[in-house]
């Protein structure tokens, strides 16, 4: 059946606080991770803004807690919370889990990652890349299932990239044990897993009132490269063709995902600029969405290897 494509009035160029510009979100408990820097930060502004109560889960407290401090400065009343989480850490995303009880998820921003990193391995044995930005993120999911269904209506906001573009699942090697380490393809297929991992959840959930969508939030120029070499960082932030956001405008995206009305029961989809994206259609444009991470096979296959992963 085909699916009609959702649009916005919002573009590349708007910002988190206009996108839930109008959006009461009083009484909505929302998780941002990685909320301590980069659109992390401002998502988990708008969001508190709109008036949720957010805790931004992070490797750090210590920034996390002066990142909410001075978002809380600028409310009405403390809206936003710390907690501790490492995602390449399966019993971190577990104590996490356990200490979040049984309260109602309504919105779970999977907003934290890692890029482009030298060939290390998290202590469960998966690259690292990988491990954090999938499978940390598939394992909290998971132990979240209960407080995200007691939302009636919970949303995953699984964040990607353009950059799954670069390759999708390798399934006869995910790990990188058989083929030469490339940290840009290891970090495709990690995007392209947030991806199937937004398909498949839906698919799964949305019985139980739980939907999740992938986004692309833009190119913006946060601590994301600094497992660059410096030359290369140097190159790309003096490009004169590239096209940088704000952290205020590559959070918008992740905002419209989990707020807006438009997206009320959708699942499975992939956005950018505050749209649903076009298919991809090749070329050396980087824009629009690869066929294989929309892969409702590719999705249940990796479904079932990410579970077999963290249960053991």
């Amino acid at each position: 059946m085909q699916q009609d494509r959702i649009t916005s009035p919002f573009s590349a160029t708007s910002t988190a606080v206009e996108v839930v510009n109008g959006i009461d979100l009083h009484g909505k408990q929302m998780i941002v991770t990685g909320g301590s820097s980069g659109i992390g930060i401002e998502t988990a502004r708008a969001l508190a803004t709109a008036g949720a109560s957010v805790t931004i889960a992070v490797r750090n407290p210590e920034a996390g807690r002066s990142v909410a401090d001075k978002i809380n400065a600028g409310l009405d009343s403390p809206r936003v919370t710390v907690a501790p989480l490492d995602l390449a850490d399966l019993t971190s995303v577990r104590r996490f889990a356990t200490g979040w009880g049984k309260m109602p998820v309504h919105a779970l921003i999977d907003n934290a990652g890692i890029m482009a990193t030298p060939l290390t391995r998290a202590a469960s044995g998966w690259e690292s890349q990988f491990a954090t930005n999938h499978l940390g993120h598939f394992a909290l999911a998971n132990l979240l299932h209960d407080a995200l269904a007691a939302a009636n209506g919970a949303r995953i906001v699984s964040v990607s990239s353009r950059g799954h573009l670069r390759s999708p699942v390798v399934f006869d090697d995910i790990n990188f044990t058989e083929r030469a380490y490339d940290p840009w393809l290891a970090y495709g297929q990690s995007k392209t897993a947030n991806v199937l991992f937004a398909v498949d959840a839906t698919r799964r959930w949305a019985d139980d009132g739980i939907t999740a969508n992938a986004l692309h939030p833009g190119g913006i120029w946060t601590n994301l490269v600094r497992y660059l070499p410096e030359n290369v960082r140097e190159s790309l932030r003096t490009d004169p063709t590239a096209e940088y956001k704000t952290a205020e405008q590559g959070a918008a995206t992740s905002v419209f995902v989990a707020t807006s009305p438009l997206l009320d029961g959708v699942g499975g989809r992939y956005f950018e600029d505050c749209n649903q994206a076009l298919p991809h259609t090749g070329g050396t444009e980087r824009v629009g969405v690869a066929d294989y991470a929309l892969d409702a096979e590719a999705a249940q296959r990796l479904w079932d290897i990410s579970a077999h992963a963290i249960s053991s």
